[in-house]
């Protein structure tokens, strides 16, 4: 469930925003909150996932895609240059798993959440001329979702 959101505009980045959101939430209007999931945008130094664990105290974790194999062929040519010097390689051992790559389930939970806010028709394409009013859907989207699931 989103705790708090904020809409702005989009020339502001990631690593910007977070202190949007974050800066007037204290550590006592959150007390139960204690570590932050971000991904790749919120590395640096003053940046993100620093400037979390500096003003607020909490702990942060990057959370990165795993790194994307090499094409077969590339990996397949690799291996025939290491024989010709003479390295027994084995090219099982260098060729992707087959199938989907790895899941990342704190990743998933956002675009989930995500995928949650466009199902509501007004959510699905950015109409709103205020920020506000865009927080204010969210809000909304969110709320019907629990009420939806409560009277379960």
């Amino acid at each position: 469930m989103v705790l708090e959101a904020r809409v702005h505009n989009a020339n502001v980045t990631d690593r910007d925003g977070i202190k949007l959101l974050l800066a007037p939430s204290s550590p006592d209007r959150l007390p139960r909150l204690s570590h932050l999931w971000l991904d790749a945008g919120y590395t640096g130094q003053d940046k993100g996932a620093g400037w979390v664990e500096r003003t607020l105290g909490w702990t942060a974790e990057i959370v990165r895609h795993p790194p994307k194999p090499a094409p077969e062929e590339v990996m397949m040519r690799w291996v025939r240059e290491f024989n010709k010097e003479g390295l027994a390689i084995d090219p099982k051992k260098f060729m992707p798993e087959d199938g989907p790559r790895p899941f990342l389930p704190k990743r998933w939970v956002v675009e989930r959440t995500f995928s949650w806010l466009g199902q509501n028709r007004r959510m699905s394409k950015d109409y709103e001329r205020l920020p506000e009013s865009g927080e204010a859907f969210i809000y909304a989207a969110m709320s019907r979702l629990m009420a939806r699931r409560l009277a379960r």
